[in-house]
């Protein structure tokens, strides 16, 4: 029985319509594909001679991907939450192979990359997958591994034929993981960018380094890291950030450095507190910092700049990526004011200000990674995106009450019982809702919308599972219901936990089994 909110009475019509509406998007295919044509008739996987074949052999992204997902194919037995009653289905024909045909062998991912692909599964013989880049390819590898199910001891794709036309709707698809509050290891890294791959996710947004510490490798200044990083089993070498950047690009992913800078700056002042202002301010400390301990580059001092010119030219090199972050947020103007250093400059250059040399700062840096041939990223805080493309900026949406995953978990400050800043906890209805095209009409700006990443900052937080953007069906050209994405979102998080992702549950079995039944009454219509 459920509240029909139009008559306000009970009526048995709303749920009865909502099960008929929810039927359809069982199949786990996640994120929704741009175009999807499907038939009637079950297929089944040649399991003992299946082969995955390719046109090239010189892409070493598409060879690794081929051979992963022939592994998957293989061994992955994926039974259904949903398919718990359905007992085994007719199948037509086998599918014996699934050959992959790629334009261009290049491996160069970037902004510009393109992922789309066309999949076809047809009712017996040779499944088609094809692309115009190794990296559509590895897109496309995933959607048919998601088609493949567990029958009765068979493994199948149902409802086919099948034809699949698929390109991601924004370029930048994202997840910040923060490193420095605290440390994650080689093998939760590796395992993030296999989970984003699972979920079509491309750019993992490393926060590097922070207040708190410095836990990568530097060759120019070692100092940082020996007095920066918390052990010695607690840092990033060379070795491990290549090996993080290619594993991420074998899943076409890249992997985008954040070194936040003029703020959030203390772990440098351990090694160098002759450049630093307001270094660790006790007990005020929230005079001069959004959070402790305090510290900021002196943006007064010519051996700042060098500094930070020097962290620019190193990380530059290490990481591959055009782009390139240098924060510049919670940026704290009394921890400034009260440098002597500063205000000695201030009063010695008539018209200058700490704002004016704030501004000059920026312009600097972002000149230095121009010459290193990089594309600067920088934090903005603003009402909302469209103000920002409305005067001409390129944009990443991750607004604080939609995107941060850190939320809801009380406080960190040992002896403060409030909230965290951006309670509360973010589900993941909030995050699958929330348009980053919100009141952007224009074509024109649209574009400038490169998408979205969401936020963990990793106080008190393990990595976990992360959501696609967008909410937009451009099948039904609809907003999608969170009620009718659900059943494809929990057999997602299904197939992810049987591939060693433990992401966490969204509902209880019962009601994933029954989903007609646990939807909230004054929301169902």
């Amino acid at each position: 029985m459920w509240l029909n909110r139009a008559s306000n009475s009970l009526t048995t019509t709303a749920a009865a319509a909502l099960f008929i509406a929810l039927a359809p998007f069982v199949q786990a295919l996640w994120p929704m594909p741009s175009e999807y044509h499907d038939g009637k008739i079950g297929v089944e996987i040649k399991r003992s001679d299946f082969m995955i074949k390719s046109n090239v052999t010189s892409s070493s992204v598409l060879n690794a991907a081929i051979e992963r997902y022939q592994y998957l194919v293989e061994h992955e037995f994926f039974d259904s939450p949903y398919s718990f009653n359905e007992g085994a289905l007719k199948t037509s024909g086998y599918i014996y192979s699934l050959q992959v045909d790629v334009q261009s062998a290049q491996d160069v991912l970037d902004l510009e990359t393109d992922e789309s692909y066309t999949l076809e599964v047809p009712i017996e013989g040779k499944a088609a997958l094809s692309a115009k880049t190794p990296f559509g390819a590895v897109r496309g590898l995933e959607t048919f591994s998601q088609l493949i199910v567990a029958n009765s001891g068979r493994k199948m794709i149902k409802n086919a034929p099948i034809i699949i036309v698929d390109a991601p709707k924004f370029t930048h698809r994202g997840i910040l993981l923060d490193t420095s509050r605290n440390f994650y290891h080689v093998d939760s890294i590796l395992r993030t960018l296999d989970a984003m791959s699972y979920n079509k996710l491309n750019v993992l947004h490393w926060h590097v380094v922070d207040a708190f510490s410095w836990p990568i490798e530097s060759k120019v200044h070692p100092e940082l890291t020996e007095k920066g990083m918390y052990s010695m089993d607690m840092r990033y070498s060379y070795q491990d950030v290549k090996k993080i950047i290619n594993y991420a690009k074998n899943r076409a992913i890249r992997i985008m450095p954040e070194f936040n800078m003029p703020a959030n700056t203390f772990v440098i002042g351990e090694a160098h507190p002759e450049i630093m202002s307001c270094l660790n301010k006790q007990p005020n400390w929230d005079k001069y910092a959004v959070e402790p301990p305090s510290g900021q580059l002196n943006i007064a001092d010519p051996r700042a700049v060098s500094f930070a010119f020097d962290i620019i030219t190193e990380y530059s090199r290490l990481f591959i990526d055009l782009g390139f972050h240098i924060g510049g947020n919670s940026i704290n103007m009394d921890c400034w004011k009260e440098d002597p250093v500063i205000e000695l400059y201030v009063r010695d250059h008539p018209g200058e200000s700490v704002e004016s040399l704030a501004v000059g700062w920026f312009t600097q840096m972002v000149g230095k990674l121009a010459d290193m041939g990089k594309i600067p990223f920088l934090y903005e805080e603003p009402d909302s995106v469209s103000k920002l493309v409305d005067k001409g900026y390129r944009v990443i949406a991750s607004p604080w009450n939609r995107y941060h995953l850190d939320c809801g978990h009380g406080s960190w400050l040992s002896n403060f019982e409030g909230s965290s800043w951006c309670d509360p906890y973010k589900g993941w209805q909030q995050i699958y809702n929330y348009d980053p095209l919100a009141n952007i009409t224009e074509p024109e700006k649209q574009k400038l919308v490169l998408g979205g990443e969401v936020v963990l900052f990793s106080a008190h937080i393990r990595v976990r599972r992360d959501h696609v953007v967008g909410n937009f069906d451009p099948i039904t050209n609809a907003t999608r219901d969170a009620a009718k994405v659900a059943p494809r979102l929990t057999d997602q998080r299904f197939r992810m936990v049987a591939r060693g992702i433990m992401a966490e549950p969204l509902q209880p079995l019962w009601c994933i089994r029954h989903p007609e039944a646990c939807v909230h009454p004054t929301v169902a219509s």
